[in-house]
C-alpha cells in the first residue's frame, strides 16, 4: 500500500519511486502528482451518489440540507439557559473515493501509466492529510448551512469527509499551510487550478 501524503507531495513521490523502482523520474512523478490529485479532489459519496468538486457543490449540499433538516425535526429542542451546556453539534459523514478521471487527467495519453495508476489505487492507497488538503472537506467545513437553509437550520452540524472502499484515510494534525477565506458559501472554481499548480510545482522542485 502506497502512503500518499497530501500536505508534503514530495514524499509521495519518494513513495512511488520506492514501490517501482524501474520507473523513469518523470513518470514516476507523473504517477505521483496523479495520486495527490486524485486525493485532493475526491468524489463525494452521499446516498448512493457521487459528487465532483467543485462542479457538485450545489446538489451535495441540497441532498445534505434535507438529512440535516430530518434530523432537527427528529432531536429534542434545546434550552437556551446562562448555564446551559453548549449544544452538540450533529455530526454526519460523508464518503470519499479518489478521483480517478482527475488523475489520469494529467498522464495524458500514457495508457501504460493510467493502468499503473488504476492498478495502485485498487491495491489500496493511504492518504495522510490536514482538513484543508481536501477539497470536499474544505468546503463543507465552511458551508453556511443557516443561511443556505432560510434559518430553517438552527442546529450545529459538523460534516465528516472520510475516504472508504480501497482507500484509506489517515488525518494529520493541522499544519502552517497558507490560510484559505475564513467563510464561504459557494467553492470558488479556481481553487482547482491553484491545487494542481502547486502540486505540479512541488514535485518539479523535488525532481530538480
Amino acid at each position: 500500500m502506497i502512503v500518499c501524503n497530501l500536505t508534503k507531495p514530495e514524499s509521495t513521490l519518494d513513495q512511488v519511486k520506492k514501490s517501482h523502482p524501474k520507473l523513469k523520474q518523470t513518470d514516476a512523478a507523473m504517477i505521483a502528482t496523479a495520486l495527490v490529485l486524485s486525493g485532493r479532489q475526491a468524489l463525494a459519496v452521499y446516498e448512493g451518489s457521487q459528487y465532483a468538486w467543485t462542479s457538485e457543490y450545489g446538489e451535495l449540499t441540497a441532498g445534505l440540507m434535507k438529512q440535516l433538516l430530518q434530523i432537527q425535526s427528529m432531536s429534542e429542542p434545546v434550552k437556551k439557559t446562562k448555564n446551559a451546556p453548549e449544544e452538540e453539534p450533529v455530526e454526519v459523514r460523508v464518503g470519499l473515493l479518489p478521483n480517478y478521471q482527475e488523475g489520469e487527467r494529467v498522464l495524458g495519453d500514457r495508457e501504460d501509466l493510467k493502468t499503473l495508476f488504476g492498478d495502485i489505487l485498487q491495491g489500496g492507497v493511504e492518504f495522510q492529510y490536514s482538513a484543508n488538503d481536501i477539497g470536499w472537506q474544505w468546503a463543507l467545513d465552511r458551508v453556511n448551512w443557516a443561511t443556505l437553509s432560510d434559518g430553517e437550520l438552527t442546529r450545529r452540524v459538523k460534516l465528516k469527509a472520510v475516504f472508504q472502499g480501497e482507500a484509506v484515510g489517515v488525518e494529520m494534525g493541522l499544519t502552517t499551510k497558507r490560510k484559505k477565506k475564513a467563510a464561504v458559501e459557494v467553492v470558488e472554481p479556481e481553487a482547482e487550478a491553484e491545487i494542481e499548480a502547486e502540486v505540479e510545482a512541488e514535485i518539479a522542485e523535488v525532481e530538480a
